[in-house]
């Protein structure tokens, strides 16, 4: 059984909106659908069928940079230098852990190779890469720098 143009058309733009609220991409998918109930508008005026693909891949381009400027514009948020979380679990050389930082649980890792972290301890967050934190023993880092000068000694 063919499926007349229009009733297609008015099919795959139901279809197209639907998976954007099961799937978010950026809102392509629902202007991919809005373009194809222009199109089913278009098709009672154009029976080809070859023009209305045409012309539904060209709304649907269209539509996309028209619109995409009303999205609101994301930033990344990123982590401020040296701030302060504690180790959930214990962190082993070269072995992730878990750590929380504000008030979430994070998967972390001693940016020192060589240094184990036990758990319940405060550690300095020094960068993230990921969804992986490099932190530091907050212990670690209050030796370094409070080491006496040794001009200071004489």
């Amino acid at each position: 059984m063919l499926l007349n143009p229009t009733i297609f058309w008015l099919l795959a733009g139901a279809i197209l909106c639907f998976l954007e609220l099961l799937v978010p991409t950026a809102f392509v998918e629902f202007m991919m659908g809005l373009s194809a109930f222009v199109v089913a508008g278009v098709s009672l005026l154009i029976p080809s069928v070859s023009l209305q693909v045409a012309l539904w891949m060209i709304f649907s381009v269209a539509s996309i940079f028209a619109f995409r400027r009303l999205l609101p514009h994301h930033t990344v948020t990123t982590i401020a230098d040296a701030k302060e979380a504690e180790t959930l679990t214990e962190i082993l050389p070269g072995q992730p852990g878990r750590v929380l930082y504000e008030g979430n649980s994070w998967r972390a890792k001693c940016d020192d190779q060589d240094s184990m972290i036990p758990a319940q301890e405060k550690v300095i967050v020094v960068r993230r890469e990921g969804n992986t934190l490099f932190v530091l023993p907050e212990n670690l880092l209050n030796y370094s720098v409070y080491l006496p000068n040794q001009n200071q000694l004489k």
